[in-house]
């Protein structure tokens, strides 16, 4: 057993990123996830790791050094939440083209206008289709345990990819749990010694990076990067396998809860789902059969696995702490329906948005939407496909 803790999840990810030694991070501070980054760097200010931390004034520049150190052959992380993940968007193309396995824990918080620095999805969500590989966490242990599994799916050498660290800002990222840390040595021989590919400093074999390509190779480009894409949901179960050995800890692509003999189902993100878990359990008492089902791996998105899940229940709720605006549903949504497409037999899908811009997510919102999931199953009949909860009058 490791080392059992009292800690919040900035705290939990920083001693993961510390544990793991990177030899460069380039950070800019942003609310929530500030608390990681100056717990990272104070790390580095008593010699607790070797990393090699760089200042930078926004953080499209931090993403630019990230790039920079990767591509000249580090391990490299940052972090961000909102506004910061936003003014990225530019390289975090350039950092997948690439291939560059940068590792950034992602504080999820919303998106301005009007500014809010409370917590829900519209960050990651936003740069859901930008190359890079998301693990989502609900609570602090799944955060410290993604940290250090997304090093080496990111860094496998079939793979090759960055890889975003999700987790709810303020709701993980300052609340206080107790988790259990694995040892130093423990980390380290889990992740392993790091071996770059093709780095610039090699000056006994010359490489370039981000050449032009046009007409002629750019598709061809871009069809390899998603054969890569493809090999992904394989490796994070390989790595998940290895790391329950050092753990105890199970993970898969995602997390089921009393689902395989249920009715009614609810899909659901991060840390929302503990909630609904709790709820879930009440109906099941009531003799009303329904589970969850909580994405992990949400790009790439395993349809195929997720479909097959989710296709026997008779009527399902996705929620979406995040709206695609004129898309008509939430981005969850619009997921989980197309991985359900192909099914003749499928249950019934309805669209519920909450938490926005930190909104409580409470035990009475989940009743209300299974309590719908209910009458839906009995009559097949929907009032409104998608619609707000939570929201005042």
């Amino acid at each position: 057993m490791g080392k059992v803790v009292a800690v919040t999840g900035n705290e939990a990810v920083a001693e993961a990123l510390r544990q793991v030694n990177p030899d460069v991070c380039a950070a800019y501070p942003i609310t929530p996830q500030t608390d990681m980054m100056q717990r990272f760097g104070s790390f580095v200010n008593n010699g607790k790791v070797k990393t090699e931390i760089i200042l930078t004034e926004s953080e499209h520049s931090s993403m630019s050094a990230c790039v920079g150190a990767s591509a000249a052959g580090g391990r490299v992380i940052t972090a961000t939440s909102s506004q910061g993940l936003a003014l990225m968007f530019e390289i975090l193309f350039i950092a997948s083209g690439t291939r560059l396995p940068i590792i950034m824990p992602v504080v999820n918080r919303a998106l301005s206008a009007p500014l809010n620095i409370h917590g829900d999805h519209s960050d990651a969500m936003g740069a859901r289709d930008a190359g890079w590989i998301q693990l989502w966490s609900e609570n602090t242990q799944e955060a410290y345990d993604n940290t250090i599994q997304a090093f080496r799916i990111a860094e496998h050498p079939d793979i090759r990819l960055p890889a975003m660290v999700c987790l709810d800002g303020f709701i993980i990222s300052h609340s206080i749990e107790r988790i259990e840390y694995l040892d130093d040595n423990e980390v380290s021989n889990f992740v392993g010694e790091y071996k770059p590919v093709n780095p610039m400093l090699d000056i006994e074999h010359p490489v370039s990076y981000g050449p032009l390509i046009l007409p002629d190779y750019y598709m061809e480009f871009r069809k390899a990067h998603d054969a890569v894409m493809s090999k992904v949901s394989k490796v994070v179960l390989d790595v998940a396998k290895d790391f329950e050995k050092i753990s105890g800890r199970k993970y898969g692509l995602f997390e089921t809860y009393r689902l395989e003999d249920a009715d009614i189902g609810i899909v659901i993100l991060n840390s929302a789902a503990g909630t609904t878990k709790d709820v879930i359990d009440e109906f099941r008492e009531k003799g009303i059969k329904a589970g969850l089902l909580k994405p992990r791996l949400y790009r790439p998105f395993p349809y195929k696995e997720i479909g097959e899940a989710l296709k026997h229940l008779k009527a399902v709720c996705v929620l979406d702490r995040a709206d695609a605006f004129g898309a008509s549903h939430g981005p969850l949504y619009i997921d989980i329906a197309s991985s359900l497409y192909p099914y003749e037999k499928r249950p019934i899908l309805i669209n519920k948005i909450y938490g926005l811009g930190g909104r409580d997510y409470m035990p009475g919102h989940a009743e209300l939407v299974l309590n719908e999931l209910v009458e839906i199953a009995k009559t097949g009949k929907i009032n409104v496909v998608k619609e707000y909860i939570g929201v005042r009058e």
